[in-house]
């Protein structure tokens, strides 16, 4: 297998990852019968528009209206489904806006109406409805402080919903007495429901819990407002039955890949849909694992691809920060533990087209990435310092455009050992 080789078939995997994840071709054989009267469609999230257009061609004899809202960008023509746009990673007024909308449409909804939920990831960000006394600034404070804080993306959304008036079950209680029924394209490790988008159509698990712990681990910036409300178990929840449809997940879009490996002549291993923890640190781990695979020639004797998905973090506290996401930082810390080894490649990247705030999805490395960097003046360890991956990728021309993808399984990584 030449370099060109390796290349071809990390990106072609990628592809895989990202086509079994397509709306247009996953979502009609999740919907349930088709209602006898209308139904009503809201949404959120970096695949709500796709998700809303593939289901107006599933469904064009059935009286369709509603609203989605999804992230700047990642809009598509729909006819009879409203698309609304709004901010991400941090919440704007069109996000405030569009959760509006959206709950207005749900509690407008009839006992003899379908409800359709259109959930995928992003949604959280794109649905920042607070609860009293908390404002849309302290929404967007809290959620630069999570996304610098470093925590699970499992505590992450413990604070979204309880912050919010929508998340946690929220949008699912306006739709009452409705039939609900949520289809959702999965992006968190293990697939809760309560984890994708925060959860607005299910109920939330931690509810009654208190989070003072978390409170801490957001600092001193933390709103008092916030502060106040994390440390109160919410009383007195209803529960509430729900129909919830996994239409596209990591797993599926990791045996996708596999496939494409295994159709190369490639082993693959799946390591697993739910790896977490600091980017970096992920790289020197994956490192390990590879070069002991070159070494010992296992699972086989031939080239084998070691693939995982998950969302790992990247923590900037008390450090200045340049520019690039976790796939791009998992990238350049896997780069300097591998040191050039000669037989390894490796692609990391964000499903949904872009890796942390950035315009790459994220960028792929192989022996001379290391060599090549020092010709242009790229200095791959304090790039890693500074947090800066985007940069360094983007000197020596590693980084991979796809534009918005229009789904989201979260992250996808593959360490191709020849």
């Amino acid at each position: 297998m030449t370099d060109d080789d390796a290349v071809a078939l990390l990106r072609r995997m990628m592809d895989a990852a990202i086509a079994a994840a397509d709306p247009a071709t996953v979502l009609a054989s999740h919907l349930p019968e088709k209602p006898a009267g209308r139904c009503i469609v809201i949404g959120a999230g970096k695949s709500a528009a796709a998700m809303a257009l593939a289901l107006e061609r599933a469904w064009p004899d059935v009286d369709l209206s509603g609203v989605v809202v999804t992230r700047y960008g990642h809009a598509v023509p729909t006819t009879r489904i409203r698309v609304r746009e709004a901010s991400h990673p941090v919440p704007d007024a069109a996000g405030l806006e569009a959760s509006r909308d959206i709950m207005q449409t749900a509690a407008a909804a009839g006992a003899d109406d379908l409800v359709i939920a259109l959930i995928s990831g992003g949604g959280s960000s794109l649905l920042p409805m607070p609860v009293e006394p908390l404002t849309l600034p302290d929404k967007i404070t809290v959620n630069k402080l999570l996304l610098a804080s470093g925590l699970t993306i499992d505590d992450m959304n413990k604070v979204r919903r309880r912050l919010s008036a929508i998340k946690g079950g929220g949008l699912a209680r306006a739709v009452h007495p409705a039939r609900l029924v949520t289809l959702a394209i999965s992006d968190v490790p293990g697939d809760d429901p309560a984890a994708i988008a925060s959860g607005p159509t299910v109920p939330d698990p931690s509810a009654g819990e208190n989070l003072g712990y978390l409170v801490d681990r957001l600092g001193p910036d933390l709103p008092a407002a916030a502060r106040d409300i994390l440390v109160q178990p919410v009383r007195d929840v209803p529960a509430f039955e729900y129909d919830y449809r996994l239409i596209a997940t990591p797993a599926l879009s990791l045996e996708a890949a596999a496939q494409v490996a295994r159709d190369a002549g490639v082993t693959p291993t799946i390591l697993g849909d739910a790896l977490e923890g600091e980017a970096r640190e992920l790289g020197i781990a994956m490192s390990g694992m590879a070069k002991w695979v070159a070494r010992q020639h296992t699972p086989a004797s031939g080239p084998t691809v070691l693939l995982s998905g998950g969302e790992t973090t990247v923590s900037t506290t008390g450090t200045m920060p340049g520019r690039g996401g976790r796939n791009t930082e998992f990238l350049l810390s896997l780069a300097i533990a591998l040191n050039g080894h000669d037989k390894i490649h490796a692609l990391a990247a964000d499903t949904d087209g872009i890796d942390g705030t950035e315009d790459a999805a994220g960028a792929m490395i192989g022996p001379d990435v290391l060599m090549r960097a020092r010709h242009v003046g790229a200095d791959a360890k304090a790039c890693l310092a500074r947090h800066d991956s985007y940069a360094f990728f983007d000197a020596t021309g590693d980084l991979i455009r796809t534009g918005p993808t229009l789904t989201n399984v979260n992250d996808f990584r593959a360490v191709l050992v020849r």
